[in-house]
């Protein structure tokens, strides 16, 4: 199979969808791999590795596109990108469909095979090529909204672990998930007072034994949720539904109600965001006002540490790309449930219940197209 690595040009985004290590995977397995001049840059990886590890090079993204039958990369196609795309052609990237009509009814049009990292799964119900990006956004979350919380950014002027006389700022976390859990980890690591709200009392239970009094767990409702955030200085909103559009647990009647110069960074945004309030910005204006509230909504919030999320996201990746490229797609997902649990958009047809769901398309079941 011939495998392409595009260059991505979302805004900001520096992420490469295959190391040189993952190319060599590739290449000592007789596949082909084209990459676009540049691809690896903004990691650090220049050409001459991707030539060493067995790959050729292609003058921009478009050559990638027009050669490839399988294009491997990091943040959904934008429009141009999507353009690109042919029938049968493989995709496979992160997608976040649910809450982004425009891009699904590209892939739609396109008739491309599009298997989406988010939803791939394993063994438990697990997202393994989520999981690391969400480590990363997790603790990205805590350290944006600690800079955030200057008063040169918006921000009430805060410290997060306060000073001796004056107390820690509070940090209350929404979902006890992948996020929430190296949200409140890294928060307390700097210091803060810390609330993590989820629904999971058992996984409540798991992080108090982990963290202990060093964080005050609660059960998600409506009065939790309310007090806690009324009394926050920074709320990370880290919940997800796997594939889904992100449920609105913060009203904006709520967030008109909380501390002045308080910091809300929805690390859902990627899925349509959990506060009401939420819309996406970009790492170039990263936040804007709601009320006095400085909201941090930036969907790629892993691309600004992009080397370290690179080599994370190829570490989960790799034995999915080359399971595609040694048997093919058809042949791959039917021997494969998880990774069949990772196709969106196949031959003109939505396959991902929770997509067709949230955009009003009939669901066609992937074991059809197999």
């Amino acid at each position: 199979m011939l495998v392409g690595l595009p260059k991505e040009i979302k805004n900001h985004e520096y992420r490469v969808g295959l190391t040189p290590a993952s190319v060599r995977e590739l290449t000592s397995r007789g596949h082909s791999v084209v990459v676009q001049k540049g691809v690896g840059d903004g990691v650090g990886v220049g050409d001459d590795q991707y030539q060493a590890a067995g790959a050729s090079l292609a003058a921009d993204g478009a050559e990638v596109y027009a050669r490839a039958d399988m294009v491997v990369k990091v943040e959904e196609p934008q429009a141009a990108e999507s353009a690109l795309l042919r029938p049968g052609q493989i995709l496979f990237s992160y997608l976040h469909l649910a809450p982004d009509a425009e891009q699904t009814a590209a892939l739609v049009k396109s008739g491309a095979v599009c298997i989406a990292y988010e939803t791939v799964t394993s063994a438990g119900g697990r997202l393994p090529l989520l999981a690391p990006m969400s480590e990363v956004a997790g603790r990205m979350a805590v350290q944006a909204g600690s800079v955030y919380l200057e008063k040169s950014h918006g921000g009430m002027g805060v410290l997060l672990d306060g000073m001796p006389g004056v107390p820690a700022s509070h940090v209350v976390v929404l979902g006890a998930g992948v996020v929430g859990t190296h949200a409140l980890k890294m928060a307390v690591m700097l210091g803060a007072r810390v609330t993590v709200i989820d629904k999971n009392v058992n996984r409540l239970r798991q992080l108090d034994v982990v963290f202990g009094k060093r964080i005050t767990s609660r059960y998600s409702s409506k009065q939790n949720v309310e007090s806690a955030i009324l009394d926050a200085e920074l709320v990370v909103g880290g919940v997800l539904v796997p594939g889904a559009s992100a449920p609105k647990l913060v009203s904006a009647d709520l967030v008109s109600r909380m501390k002045k110069g308080a910091v809300v960074v929805d690390v859902a945004i990627d899925q349509g965001g959990c506060f009401e309030t939420s819309r996406p910005t970009t790492h170039d204006q990263p936040t804007y006002e709601v009320g006095g509230v400085v909201h941090y909504c930036v969907p790629n919030m892993p691309g600004t540490v992009a080397r370290t999320s690179t080599f994370a996201l190829n570490g989960a990746t790799l034995k999915h790309t080359l399971a595609l490229a040694d048997k093919g797609w058809q042949k791959a997902l039917k021997e494969d449930k998880h990774l069949r649990n990772g196709l969106n958009v196949a031959q003109g047809q939505v396959t991902y219940p929770a997509v067709a769901q949230a955009l009003g398309y009939t669901c066609v079941a992937a074991e059809t197209l197999l």
